[in-house]
């Protein structure tokens, strides 16, 4: 009898799939609240992961790097991808470590990139740069011609069915049987320290600077 091999379902969560959500809010929060993502995609059947600064610009994800890194030339080209973003929220501490666990938000978003012309790789550039450091491209002088050949920038819609989003919230499991530690959540936060200016900074902290601070503050 011959086998034929199912595609997999990649919209379908089948780990705790209660914890799953279909909610967009949700999407958008988590894409909007983090810096930092990993792109995944397959060269030559081998994987291939790389951490990226994102930004969330409505229904689309904008990705960007140097044009010499290999696994952003193979998506510009087309190539299908996967790019998973998480944050923690706490450390759950269970009567045992079995039955502790992390609290936390995650998304993985999936489909195939477009490169951007150089039109749209001009402003998603500089959504991208004000996203992480709000106002900062007001500040300093615009990006060069030789710095924008050097730079891909692409963007990874956000569809219906692409993503799949999951979270884990509360405290530990109601145990079994009596338990004799201590058992709770430690909350977890991302906090920005003082800026600290380099040797040849010029001038008071900026607003674009002091924003970023207290978004994280």
């Amino acid at each position: 009898m011959l086998l034929v091999a199912r595609t997999p379902d990649l919209s379908r969560l089948t780990r705790k799939p209660d914890r799953g959500s279909s909610s967009r809010a949700l999407l958008d929060a988590l894409l909007d609240d983090e810096l930092v993502g990993t792109l995944a995609t397959v060269l030559d059947g081998e994987p291939w992961v790389v951490p990226l600064l994102f930004a969330r610009d409505g229904d689309r994800i904008l990705l960007h790097g140097s044009t010499g890194a290999g696994a952003l030339r193979h998506i510009a080209e087309g190539a299908a991808m996967a790019f998973s973003v998480t944050a923690i929220d706490g450390i759950v501490v269970a009567e045992s470590t079995f039955d502790s666990s992390a609290n936390y938000r995650s998304a993985v978003v999936r489909g195939r990139a477009r490169n951007l012309d150089a039109d749209e790789r001009a402003e998603a550039l500089d959504l991208l740069s004000d996203r992480v450091i709000p106002g900062r491209t007001s500040e300093v002088r615009p990006s060069t011609p030789k710095e924008w050949a050097a730079t891909l920038a692409m963007e990874l819609p956000i569809t219906g069915s692409n993503w799949t989003y999951k979270e884990r919230i509360g405290g530990p499991s109601d145990p079994e049987g009596p338990v004799d530690v201590w058992c709770g959540v430690v909350p977890m936060r991302r906090v920005a320290g003082d800026p600290e200016p380099a040797p040849w900074s010029v001038g008071d902290v900026p607003p674009s600077v002091q924003a970023l601070r207290d978004r994280f503050a």
